[in-house]
């Protein structure tokens, strides 16, 4: 077949292989006989999708609605599309096209659960990822799915149930070895073993042994064998930091850039923000106990849980048109401080409405938003900011031994690691001088110790009474979709403080280099 001869079955059997170039040609021939041709547009959105093109991908669905609006598998990829740029209005719009067209094609059904999964709305979610499952009940990719709501949902041993079988179906899915990895306390080998088979067969792609590596680690964590434990946590971050790019210069600068920025007399000399006390930012480094505290808050009758929202770093790149890919960086910043502060406070509440609740407070727990307090400070000065603090090495360990989604790309090398912790402390002294009183620190350690005193503190802190129901965060039947989605459904404990000193040889790398820093290691 030359390329002259393509049609648009041959593009489709090309991107499903990966030949993204062969598929792109048969799109353009196919368009080039009728350019309204339906379909074609549609591999045209499924091509940029595959090659990360995502404005591209989204004018190519729009295409598709414009000539059929009954398509509904174009406005489940556009929902998803929005909801991953933070367009959450828009991403709900295309939703409920999807709902009134009422698809029976499972693989949209199951992507319209995906996006909702995104939005927090896990019930829903959990609806459409049983429907898909009815109408593939042998599809892995679905009971993973549906196993990673129920995690999210509290219900565990369902959770665990459909990972088992999902591997059954697809024993070298290493996603769903990771799923149940977490879901549940290992007894015994058994899953190791079949887990390291997958790795000794050299077929594994290196994000696939991210995954199998991270999980047999947490297994022989919980067997209390914590040299093997280590062995596979490394073994993970090295696996990850391949399939990353992670540039310490430019992080280094960001960070400096924000310093020599964001001061007294910066926020002194900026316009009045949006006037709304109902945000409560929960923020710190990841796995500090953001979600512990966030649990206690909205235990709170007047306070309700929106999750981890990327609305806040949107909005302030809306308000600047800035649009470097880059997540942070530091022109963002840089342009950021002489935006005004009430665009970004008001496309922040636009963009909250669905997330909010209906009660007075809500909580966004999005941990690397402590990058924005000052921005916060100005665009919504009501606000009330709680920041977590842990002890060095347990907050750098927890990290260290996370598999993140795609973020905290420092966190997959021990020196890499302590440098980037040594900078957040750094940067957090920074904001204690310049903005005195303007956040609250709340120590993880003091909380798992003595929960009462520390939780009654703080809500009196954020102006609420005090209310029983904050020390009882553990039975609340809402979602988390955290990596502390398992651990918060028990109450408060001490286990993992003071983990790190269990592999206190294995991390010389990382005790040595925040020790060169100056940084205190507990």
């Amino acid at each position: 077949m030359t390329v002259g001869d393509l049609t648009l079955a041959d593009g489709f059997s090309a991107l499903n292989r990966g030949d993204l170039a062969t598929a792109g040609e048969a799109c353009k021939q196919a368009l080039a006989r009728d350019p309204q041709h339906v379909p074609a547009h549609f591999l045209v959105g499924l091509v940029a999708l595959e090659g990360k093109q995502r404005p591209v991908a989204h004018e190519a669905f729009k295409s598709v609605i414009k000539l059929d609006r009954n398509h509904a598998a174009a406005w489940a990829h556009i929902a998803k599309l929005n909801v991953g740029e933070g367009r959450i209005i828009a991403a709900e719009s295309a939703l409920k096209e999807v709902r009134r067209i009422q698809p029976n094609d499972p693989v949209v059904i199951e992507l319209a659960g995906t996006v909702l999964n995104s939005l927090g709305e896990y019930e829903a979610a959990e609806l459409f990822f049983e429907r898909a499952q009815q109408l593939m009940p042998d599809n892995p990719s679905v009971l993973m799915n549906l196993g990673n709501v129920r995690v999210f949902l509290g219900k565990i041993d369902d959770a665990v149930h459909l990972f088992k079988r999902a591997i059954a179906l697809e024993p070298s899915s290493a996603q769903c070895h990771w799923g149940l990895a977490n879901s549940q306390k290992a007894s015994d080998k058994t899953h190791i073993t079949q887990m390291q088979l997958l790795i000794d067969s050299r077929r594994q792609t290196k994000r696939a042994l991210g995954f199998l590596h991270y999980a047999i680690g947490k297994e022989s964590e919980d067997l209390g064998e914590w040299q093997e434990a280590f062995k596979a946590f490394s073994a993970g971050a090295a696996a990850r930091r391949d399939t990353v790019e992670f540039d310490e210069s430019e992080e280094v600068a960001m960070f400096e850039s924000i310093k020599s920025t964001y001061t007294t007399a910066w926020l002194a000399n900026c316009p009045a923000g949006a006037d709304d006390s109902a945000p409560i930012f929960v923020l710190g480094q990841p796995r500090t106990g953001t979600t512990l505290i966030e649990r206690v808050i909205t235990s709170h009758s007047q306070v309700h849980s929106a999750g981890e929202l990327q609305q806040f770093g949107l909005a302030v790149r809306r308000a600047i048109s800035h649009n470097n890919p880059k997540r942070f960086s530091k022109e963002l910043f840089a342009a950021a401080a002489t935006s005004n502060p009430a665009d970004i406070g008001r496309m922040y509440l636009r963009s909250t409405t669905k997330q909010r609740g209906k009660q007075p407070f809500f909580v966004d727990k999005l941990p690397v938003n402590y990058l924005n307090i000052p921005l916060i400070l100005a665009a919504l000065p009501k606000a009330k900011i709680v920041h977590l603090v842990r002890g060095p090495m347990d907050a750098c360990f927890a990290s260290f031994k996370q598999l993140f989604a795609d973020a905290y790309l420092h966190s997959y090398d021990q020196a890499e690691m302590a440098r980037h912790h040594a900078r957040y402390r750094d940067l957090m002294a920074h904001f204690r001088r310049e903005f005195p009183n303007r956040f609250i620190d709340v120590r993880y350690e003091d909380a798992a110790r003595d929960l009462e005193p520390n939780a009654r503190r703080l809500i009196d802190a954020l102006g609420l009474g005090w209310e029983d129901n904050c020390l009882n965060f553990h039975e609340s039947k809402s979602g988390v979709a955290t990596a502390s989605s398992v651990q918060v459904r028990e109450p408060a404990h001490t286990r993992s403080i003071g983990r790190w000193r269990k592999y206190e040889t294995e991390l010389a790398p990382m005790i040595n280099e925040l020790q060169r820093l100056g940084v205190p290691l507990d």
